[in-house]
């Protein structure tokens, strides 16, 4: 036996207009279904009456005349004992006494004078002796002949007398009749279904308006910078369900635009005041750095405290002056300020950076893993080797002394791809979604005795980064820790 297999679930549709559109001709399907078999049901009763009426004029006439053995005088006119000229085509009569058919006759197609006797079988005889003597219309099926409206009525030497006739031309009728319904069914389906269609295409304009300008939104960088929203979608009668969206969406829409009109403004105004003041303080560190050095330079006997100070005073400055060189490169990328765009080799800068890493880091080991061949991408020489001094720098910094550093480069589907891993303990868990953000402290568990800067070290890397149209990621864990920086190589 072939295991039953279950045939695959109809598509459901998933737009609105579909749903509406399917909606719409599934009720009037049923619509139409349910009057058409009203309208089957009504005539199949109509013409089954009047055959009942037919076989209540027809009388028990001829299953009277089954008395003589089955045969019928050949010349009667008028006798109710049976006229077969008198019957329509296929008659049938039968007489039972008791629960006995004795005699089982149907008028023949083309023949006045006789009948002809009809075989039944056990049966169809079961089903004669069942029908109720009670003068009315009961449908039966005999092998032979097929449906027949029955009637069965007592006759006067205490046996039942039964006429019949064929439900053919019922049958055939309704059969018609429910393949033009079928037929008309169908035809206003495909139309209504055409129509409909059309109809609630239409109808939903306004609605596929409002979907398109929410999908431009959608696809708007909203997260920095000036923004131009597109046009609003047009409104239709605010008293619908689709003009209120589209109000709604519009409202919406404007007050989404005026706050990001105002966070751009605040960004330019905060751009603008780093710039300034990171331009304007250049000049008092400068000052501030220079006259700690003339002091120290002084000739004379200078106490033990004071030229701790001024040293305290020439550290801090110089910090400080690092800061503000960061604060001000910052600014100028936020302000998109264009790169140099020169070939640069960055298998030469990455060399340099871990020489110069390992002078600052002897307590670590520094593994170079490089290609063969040297990989070149075009941009600044001066900012990419700050993203390596900055990368290589966190990872001396925030991991402990013994550590393993490794720097590995290489070139796959026209990109650079440069990554710094070290075995470190990582970076926490809280801080991994914000390590790229500005003033950013890596977590000072990650090793004990590490410096801390002003959180603008790896924000300087992104920023470099997507100024050459590349990237950088993290990924992090207890005992792994690995910086991913993509650039890509120009090549076509």
């Amino acid at each position: 036996m072939r295991p039953h297999r279950w045939l695959p679930p109809l598509p459901r549709p998933h737009t609105l207009r579909a749903r509406l559109t399917a909606g719409l001709v599934v009720l009037l399907a049923v619509s139409c279904a349910a009057v058409g078999v009203a309208a089957v049901v009504e005539l199949n009763g109509f013409l089954t009456g009047r055959l009942d009426q037919q076989l209540r004029e027809a009388g028990v006439r001829f299953p009277a005349s089954l008395e003589h053995g089955g045969t019928l005088p050949s010349d009667h006119d008028g006798d109710e004992d049976g006229d077969t000229r008198r019957q329509a085509v296929g008659t049938f009569g039968a007489r039972l006494v008791g629960d006995t058919v004795t005699n089982a006759a149907v008028v023949p197609s083309g023949s006045g004078t006789g009948a002809v006797t009809v075989s039944l079988g056990a049966r169809d005889r079961s089903e004669l002796a069942g029908l109720p003597a009670d003068g009315e219309g009961h449908t039966t099926e005999l092998s032979s002949l097929g449906d027949y409206r029955m009637m069965a009525s007592e006759g006067r030497d205490g046996d039942v007398l039964i006429t019949g006739l064929p439900m053919e031309s019922v049958e055939a009728v309704v059969h018609r009749l429910e393949l033009v319904a079928a037929l008309v069914l169908g035809a206003a389906l495909a139309v209504a279904g055409v129509a409909g269609a059309l109809w609630v295409r239409w109808s939903l304009r306004p609605l596929s308006s409002v979907a398109a300008t929410a999908v431009r939104v959608s696809e708007l960088p909203l997260s920095s910078g000036e923004v131009a929203l597109p046009p609003r979608a047009p409104e239709s009668d605010p008293r619908s369900e689709v003009g209120r969206v589209a109000g709604a969406f519009n409202a919406m829409l404007g007050h989404v635009e005026d706050a990001l009109t105002k966070r751009h403004a605040s960004e330019e105004r905060l751009r603008s005041f780093a710039a300034d003041a990171s331009h304007e303080l250049r000049t008092p560190v400068a000052s501030i750095r220079g006259h700690a050095e003339l002091a120290l330079l002084h000739p004379g006997p200078v106490p033990q405290k004071v030229v701790r100070a001024l040293g305290r005073i020439e550290a801090e400055a110089a910090r400080m002056g690092e800061m503000v060189d960061d604060l001000l490169l910052l600014a100028r990328l936020d302000a998109g300020r264009p790169l140099e765009r020169c070939p640069v080799d960055l298998t030469r800068l990455v060399l340099d950076a871990v020489t110069d890493a390992q002078a600052a880091g002897p307590g670590h080991r520094w593994t170079l893993e490089l290609p063969e061949e040297p990989v070149t991408v075009p941009g600044d020489a001066h900012r990419l080797h700050q993203v390596l001094a900055n990368l290589l720098a966190n990872a001396r910094l925030h991991t402990p002394v013994g550590s393993t550093v490794t720097i590995s480069l290489r070139t796959r589907a026209r990109t650079a791809v440069l990554k710094v891993h070290d075995d470190g303990p990582g970076v926490a868990e809280d801080i991994r979604p914000k390590v790229f953000e500005r003033f950013t402290r890596a977590d000072r568990r990650r090793t004990e005795g590490a410096g801390t800067g002003a959180g603008l070290g790896l924000s300087i890397v992104a920023a470099v980064a997507e100024a050459h149209d590349g990237s950088v990621a993290l990924e992090s864990g207890p005992g792994s820790t690995t910086f991913t920086v993509r650039l890509p190589t120009g090549e076509e």
